[in-house]
């Protein structure tokens, strides 16, 4: 069964997401990877004003390729999240409730997403130029010194994720090879 989920997310509908569900997220979600993630936890740390509200929010860790003409956005598939672990508590302190990439994730992460109750999505690798179809506005909010790196504010419908990691931790990442360890191979 797919899910159609709306941002900003609330407690209810992160409550309702079990890891392996397939979503169809709409609404604002923002682009952050690397360099952004270092930006806006050295803005949380010296006390400054961060340039989104991440409350309820879900951020997508992409690098977009430039749009070409009559297109919103250049393919935009997602990058490696783990990168981005060592950022994610502060983000998620603050109200974050989604995040969306490839890969998984340490138990550090797991254990502030599960205080948190956030959940992390799978997007599909190598599928970019797909997943940019379902991107209807594309806006660089923050760092546009950083190029494809900045923070966009992205306007998204019925964009295709699963749910990798749920809020009370179930990973499917882990439990996808165990089950693939008991069949024998």
């Amino acid at each position: 069964m797919t899910k159609f989920i709306y941002t900003p997310l609330t407690d209810d509908e992160i409550d309702g997401l079990k890891a392996g569900d397939r979503v169809m997220l709409s609404g604002i979600i923002y682009t952050a990877r690397d360099a952004a993630h270092k930006r806006l936890v050295d803005m949380i740390d010296r006390g400054e004003e961060l340039p989104l509200d991440l409350k309820g929010q879900v951020i997508y860790y992409v690098g977009p390729c430039p749009a070409k003409p009559d297109e919103v956005i250049g393919s935009a598939g997602p990058t490696t999240s783990g990168r981005m672990d060592a950022y994610t508590d502060a983000l998620l302190e603050r109200g974050l409730k989604g995040m969306i990439g490839k890969g998984e994730r340490n138990w550090e992460v797991i254990d502030s997403m599960i205080r948190s109750r956030a959940v992390y999505f799978a997007a599909v690798g190598g599928a970019g130029a797909l997943l940019a179809e379902a991107v209807k506005e594309a806006e660089v909010i923050a760092f546009p010194e950083l190029g494809p790196e900045a923070v966009y504010r992205l306007k998204v419908e019925n964009f295709p994720l699963t749910v990798a990691i749920d809020a009370k931790g179930t990973d499917i990442y882990k439990s996808g090879r165990k089950n693939y360890e008991r069949q024998g191979r």
